[in-house]
């Protein structure tokens, strides 16, 4: 069966087919996840240069090759900066127009040339296809020189695009709906396995590769910036204990940065495939046959968690809720949760299994950010709120250098709690009363007794199992 297994595996996913001890089905990777966001949505340099200096604090939770210089993968995730890319896609000829009026697309592309001009004409003509206006490419500024020789051997093009939101699409989540289905006609039409798109959003924006924690700022130029500014950053260092770092494969993805692993992932992944043939939605009505399939399987269990959460939010559900139904509470024998949120988790048990871990993640659509541990509960995660308005956290205890006397509240993540931020309200969000929000807006409990069965309540004839011939099996 283990054999069967590994090979099913190696066929699903290019590049990654078992050999000799290695299995892709056993891949797991241990990290260090850190945030910085400024409740009140104000766009700061100091919540950029604070993440960066997190995620060069977490040195020791980021995996290194023998030689010393190229790493497992470290990145950040962070809002787009309209300050900054005016002024850089002006530098490019391209005139962007007002904030989140634009989306911005991070592009690994193939170091041949006819390959990267082959995939930069698809990715024009897609978003023609689509409706949308292509405005123009800008070459990223990199700085090879930081990369050790595995990664600079594999090294992609970076580049980024740039992308005008129609006057007749809202801006915000229905912009964001129509550059996701850009990337996903994108993804399925290119076939070069050197070709990914690492983010393309009106909102948020990721630098990520391999390199040591410290370059990824030496790396990126555009980070050094001081018009760099944003509300919101989220970054990642990663040590993989039995994975083959790839640039793709560094963290942050396009909704989360991930410490731990998915243990369920295979159930997870199946079942997703299996609902595929049912899933119908109001927000993608005729365009869900381009999203399709759901999960990508050549990505890591923390990709494909991103998937489902990018796929689920993007059919019209709050991230927070999405979080909440993949990472559910241990609600089934807690005998003091009160009965409106058992019944909510009751509700979409029926839809969703949990992703179990040990996980911690930490998410982000541009406006909230959240973090949650799953229900285990094997992954620390600490948090610090300022009396500046910061909130700060990370995967330890001391990340940062900071002024005690400014500290307002020390707290950590608890098992299948969420802490929440919300920037457009400016307000942090307790647990109890974010998830209140959603187990009081359905009646949960009403429509499981009307429409829950259960298999002991099903009535079980008494005849006999009919009998069939061997031909007939």
């Amino acid at each position: 069966m283990e054999k069967r297994l590994g090979e099913r595996q190696g066929q699903e996913i290019p590049g990654r087919q078992r050999r000799g001890l290695y299995d892709p089905a056993f891949e797991h990777d241990n990290c260090g996840i850190g945030a910085v966001v400024n409740v009140k949505g104000m766009k700061t340099r100091k919540t950029v240069e604070q993440a960066l200096q997190i995620v060069e604090n977490l040195e020791h939770r980021a995996g290194k090759d023998a030689e010393g210089k190229t790493g497992d993968g470290v990145g950040i995730l962070l809002q787009i900066s309209h300050k900054f890319f005016k002024q850089a896609a002006k530098a490019a000829g391209i005139e962007l127009g007002k904030e989140r009026e634009y989306g911005i697309g991070m592009l690994f592309l193939p170091q041949d040339e006819l390959a990267r001009r082959q995939a930069m004409k698809m990715m024009e003509i897609i978003t023609g296809k689509e409706g949308l206006d292509f405005l123009g490419w800008r070459e990223v500024p990199v700085d090879p020189s930081v990369l050790g020789s595995k990664a600079l051997d594999t090294m992609p093009c970076i580049m980024q695009c740039f992308i005008r939101k129609p006057e007749d699409v809202e801006q915000g989540l229905e912009f964001e709906r129509r550059l996701y289905v850009v990337r996903r006609v994108f993804e399925q039409s290119n076939s070069n396995e050197n070709t990914y798109v690492v983010s393309l959003s009106s909102r948020t924006i990721c630098y990520k590769g391999m390199f040591l924690v410290k370059k990824l700022r030496r790396f990126f130029p555009d980070l050094q910036s001081p018009d760099y500014e944003a509300a919101i950053a989220v970054v990642h260092s990663r040590f993989s204990t039995n994975t083959i770092p790839s640039w793709k494969r560094s963290h942050p993805y396009r909704m989360l940065v991930h410490n731990g692993e998915i243990n369920t992932i295979r159930g997870n992944v199946d079942r997703m495939l299996a609902r595929e043939d049912t899933m119908e939605s109001k927000a993608m009505k005729s365009e869900m046959h381009k999203i399709l399939p759901i999960v990508d399987q050549s990505g890591s269990d923390s990709a494909m968690l991103d998937n489902a959460l990018e796929f689920m939010v993007m059919n019209g559900m709050d991230l927070p809720l999405a979080v909440m139904i993949t990472i559910p509470e241990p609600w089934a024998n807690d005998r003091f949760m009160d009965q409106k949120k058992r019944d909510f988790y009751q509700y979409y048990a029926t839809m969703m299994e949990p992703w179990d871990g040990p996980a911690s993640i930490v998410f982000t659509d541009g406006d909230v950010l959240g973090a949650v541990l799953d229900r285990n509960g094997l992954r620390p995660s600490r948090y610090y709120v300022m009396d500046d308005g910061y909130v700060i956290l990370s995967s330890e205890v001391g990340p940062l250098d900071l002024d005690q006397s400014h500290v307002v509240k020390k707290d950590r993540l608890r098992p299948g709690k969420m802490l929440l931020i919300d920037t457009v309200k400016g307000e942090i969000v307790d647990d109890e009363d974010l998830k209140r929000r959603y187990t009081d807006r359905c009646p949960y409990g009403e429509w499981l007794d009307a429409n829950l069965v259960e298999l002991k309540d099903l009535k079980i004839p008494n005849e006999r199992v009919p009998e069939i011939t061997h031909e007939e099996l």
